[in-house]
């Protein structure tokens, strides 16, 4: 089996029949990351950080138990852990994204400033598209959507997004 070939000191490999919740909780952690980023170009702190994570990963509870139902348990790394790491790391794509976002560029330039594709800029039209069929209450994932496709103000849609949470 290609997990166990895999599996070594550094890579723990884990076998799951969760296609389905993985691959759309990888999907909104892009997204989830993109908004970090905003608020940190805005210049908002760890703390923020933090609510936005865990608020991120209700949302991804949320849709993927709603698109996709199954028995699994998401606060393993697979679910939880890529979200904290995209969420936290100065290397992750999305989050500089989202910064760029939030510093002032505009979507053309940041794309036209990065080397890497940010897969969260792409996933978030695509997510809002999807869940107009399932209607779950994703605040993040709608307002990291009127920021980069309805062009609304980031430190607007961030400070009603912070008025959200609790």
């Amino acid at each position: 089996m290609m997990a166990t070939k895999l599996n070594c000191r550094y890579i723990k490999t884990v076998i799951s029949n969760d296609i389905y919740g993985i691959e759309y909780a990888g999907i909104i952690k892009n997204i989830v990351a993109l908004c970090v980023g905003i608020s940190h170009g805005l210049g908002y702190g760890d703390n923020f950080t933090a609510v936005l994570a865990s608020n991120g990963f209700a949302e991804i509870k949320r849709f993927i138990q709603k698109s996709y139902p199954a028995q699994r348990t998401p606060e393993m790394s697979a679910y939880l852990g890529d979200l904290l790491v995209t969420c936290y790391s100065q290397f992750s794509r999305n989050r500089t994204f989202g910064t760029m976002i939030g510093k002032g560029y505009s979507v053309m330039s940041t794309k036209l400033e990065m080397n890497m594709v940010a897969e969260g800029y792409y996933a978030t039209e695509c997510l809002y598209e999807i869940n107009k069929r399932y209607n779950i209450d994703m605040p993040i994932v709608n307002a990291v959507y009127n920021i980069l496709y309805k062009k609304k103000s980031p430190a607007e849609e961030i400070k009603l997004l912070s008025e959200k949470f609790f």
